[in-house]
């Protein structure tokens, strides 16, 4: 019934920046939702946490290999959430997903069985 779907991935340099976005659809998306996250996966790599965000007081957590260099932002009138990479890195080359959960956990908002809906991906590439 939720659906959610990315974009914004491609092509960057490294120490470049990109802004992903992930757009929700579905009628109990805003009544149940109480917080986005992003994950990633690179070929042949566990899907790992990458960061979130609850969807009413706006909190953020960030896995520790991107804190300081990404922020995720939403819109609850949209219903969209956000990833802006900066200062991008080789190993942030990956499969970028976004994912909703109809509740929050200081201890667990890192573990994917959390979250119940998921994107289809969009891919980040950071080459030369």
């Amino acid at each position: 019934q939720i659906q959610l779907v990315e974009s914004g991935g491609g092509l960057v340099q490294p120490g470049g920046s990109l802004r992903l976005s992930c757009v929700a659809s579905g009628r109990t998306f805003s009544t149940n939702t109480y917080a986005m996250g992003w994950f990633r996966q690179a070929p042949g790599k566990e899907r790992e946490f990458v960061a979130t965000i609850r969807w009413e007081v706006s909190r953020v957590y960030y896995a520790d290999s991107v804190n300081g260099r990404f922020i995720i932002s939403r819109d609850n009138a949209k219903n969209t959430v956000y990833l802006q990479m900066n200062d991008l890195k080789p190993e942030d080359t990956a499969v970028y997903y976004c994912a909703r959960s109809t509740f929050f956990s200081l201890t667990t908002h890192s573990d994917q069985d959390q979250y119940d809906v998921w994107g289809q991906g969009t891919q980040v590439t950071v080459s030369s």
